[in-house]
């Protein structure tokens, strides 16, 4: 990913933490001799090593799934927030742009055994269930939906290198970095809401 220097986010914590709150991901690699990109939750964990992963699953009749037999190399993309500036909020004239978060991540599958896999469909469930009145739990389901898990893949991603980029109108001065701000506070929209939140954290 194409990151200006200015841009650039290498806070660990704050990668964390975006991946912790942004894990509905794009699976990306070669099958078939193309490109292919899967939608699918991905979970930051660490592993024995204490060396940090990412795991998640998709469905055995993905093409995807297949590959990783022969191509183990992947890209997971993850996106936040992301909102229009319109250049008529400055004190100047210059063009509109774009303000986002995302991160991209590359690594190494590798798939996991039956077992691993309940393991990791329970982690998956009690993570997205802990908000829950009634949380569904992997443990009490009945073996005949149990079933269903035969028909996945999972796997976990070795982390071989990780891009953030946050780009917030860093290059803007103070009193239109607070104009940006004010101007996306007035809209209804939650994306623009939330920029304008991380570019108050920013600076």
């Amino acid at each position: 990913m194409y990151i200006p220097e200015l841009y650039k986010n290498e806070n660990q914590e704050d990668i964390q933490n975006f991946l912790h709150q942004n894990g509905f991901a794009i699976l990306v690699n070669q099958t078939d001799g193309k490109l292919w990109a899967t939608h699918t939750p991905l979970i930051l964990e660490t592993n024995f090593e204490g060396k940090q992963i990412l795991v998640g699953h998709i469905s055995k009749l993905n093409p995807q799934a297949e590959s990783f037999k022969t191509n183990n190399e992947v890209l997971a993309i993850f996106s936040g927030a992301h909102t229009y500036i319109s250049s008529s909020w400055y004190d100047h004239e210059n063009v509109p742009t774009w303000n986002y978060l995302a991160i991209h991540i590359y690594g190494k599958v590798t798939v996991y055994n039956d077992e691993q896999a309940v393991d990791f469909l329970k982690k998956l469930v009690d993570k997205y269930e802990a908000k829950s009145e009634n949380p569904v739990r992997v443990e009490n389901l009945s073996e005949k939906t149990m079933r269903e898990a035969q028909g996945i893949v999972a796997f976990e991603i070795e982390i071989t290198a990780i891009e953030a980029q946050k780009k917030l109108s860093q290059n803007r001065d103070d009193k239109n970095y607070q104009n940006i701000i004010t101007e996306l506070e007035k809209t209804n929209d939650n994306q623009a809401i939330d920029i304008a939140k991380e570019m108050k954290k920013n600076r």
